[in-house]
């Protein structure tokens, strides 16, 4: 049974939006009355991003927030590990602070679990009828070669290995050694994940609202160069 599902939420220089964000997650009700608890992680902003974030804080107390700052920028993988150790709920789930990504989907992610049939559950772009911005041809190409690449070496099946949506048992991705500190995060913990014993993973179609560069994505190609390097490390050390 879960009560309580951990919203881990690093920001990088997201002041303008990250209440936007924030609304969307407050606004969703969670199957079964499963409770919120938000994780926001700054990774040493540069911009307004703190001061979004107290005041957002202090104007929604009814929201369940815990708000955690490095002190120099570590990146995004960096940001997810202090936030993994500190979620406290029995799932986590990662939520960029952009909005390419919506939390009503929580729930879709939640109801294989729910169901009693995963241990983990990634929502998928390359799956389903949602709606899906169209943007970046060569980006997707790569995600699909990554997730190729990725599901050659871990055994799996995925469709979208690379996805920002990734639901835990808290307990077992805690119980991972992760040392991925940037945009190798993904293809660490999906090789790690595959290799327990009996785990069941899942996969659900969601929707996806891209941002291009100038709207504030920060992904490039040296990021996709990282990745592919996680994928062939990860995927053949065997601890």
């Amino acid at each position: 049974m879960i009560e309580k599902l951990s919203i881990i939420i690093p920001a990088y220089n997201e002041g303008r939006t990250i209440h936007l964000i924030l609304d969307k997650v407050k606004a969703v009700s969670l199957i079964n009355n499963i409770k919120k608890e938000v994780i926001i992680i700054n990774d040493c902003s540069s911009d307004e991003t703190e001061s979004a974030i107290e005041n957002y804080i202090a104007t929604n107390p009814s929201l369940n927030i815990q708000y955690f700052k490095h002190e120099i920028n570590m990146g995004k993988g960096a940001a997810l590990h202090t936030g993994i150790s500190k979620a406290t709920g029995e799932y986590l789930i990662i939520q960029d602070a952009d909005l390419e990504y919506d939390p009503q989907e929580f729930n879709d992610l939640l109801k294989p679990v729910v169901n009693g049939f995963a241990d983990v559950v990634y929502g998928s772009r390359f799956m389903g009828g949602n709606p899906h911005r169209i943007l970046f041809y060569w980006h997707t190409i790569g995600n699909k070669f990554l997730t190729a690449l990725s599901n050659m070496l871990t055994n799996l099946n995925l469709t979208d290995m690379e996805t920002c949506y990734k639901l835990f048992n808290t307990k077992l991705i805690q119980s991972l050694h992760l040392k991925e500190k940037r945009f190798g995060f993904e293809p660490e913990v999906t090789a790690k994940t595959a290799r327990i014993k009996g785990i069941r993973i899942y996969e659900v179609g969601i929707s996806y609202y891209g941002r291009t560069y100038e709207e504030g994505k920060k992904i490039g190609w040296k990021d996709g160069f990282r990745a592919l390097y996680s994928i062939i490390k990860y995927g053949l050390l065997k601890k």
